[in-house]
């Protein structure tokens, strides 16, 4: 069975930042090559209209086949707003939240980011997983593109 991987909108712009382009392009790679389904939302969708035209020609490239569009919900919010109430993050990380709680309740294998402040950070993914549990929810994984990348034994 295919992991299910919810990746947010600082992943699809790092595909052409110089910072983080050499572990983000592999990842797409895996994906484009059917490895993993992708989960988007339309948070991320949200997020992207004002991204520049490469970017989104990269989110138009992905195949629709492998990918699982995800709404926002009342659930969703719901818990979005109690990371927020619970100071896992300020106020102003409400779309990191959502992010975080769509992905929790679909049951993504993985929320893959390169926000290292609010998302992929030890503390937070530690506040985000106790919310979680407390509310009968799986753990979430969560990583940085480089954590996918493959190496072969030689």
């Amino acid at each position: 069975m295919k992991q299910r991987i919810y990746i947010d909108t600082s992943v699809f712009g790092g595909y052409y930042d110089s910072e983080f382009a050499e572990h983000t392009i592999p990842l797409f790679e895996r994906l484009l090559n059917n490895e993993f389904i992708l989960l988007f939302s339309s948070v991320t969708q949200d997020e992207l209209e004002n991204a520049p035209l490469n970017v989104k020609n990269l989110v138009k490239s992905m195949k629709t086949m492998n990918t699982e569009f995800l709404e926002i919900t009342e659930e969703a919010v719901e818990l979005a707003t109690e990371y927020i109430t619970e100071k896992v993050v300020g106020q102003t990380s409400f779309a990191d939240c959502l992010h975080i709680a769509i992905a929790t309740i679909n049951r993504a294998d993985f929320l893959v980011s390169w926000n290292f402040k609010h998302i992929v950070n030890v503390q937070r993914i530690r506040g985000y997983n106790s919310i979680n549990i407390k509310n009968s929810y799986r753990l979430l994984e969560i990583r940085s593109p480089r954590e996918f990348e493959k190496y072969e034994d030689n």
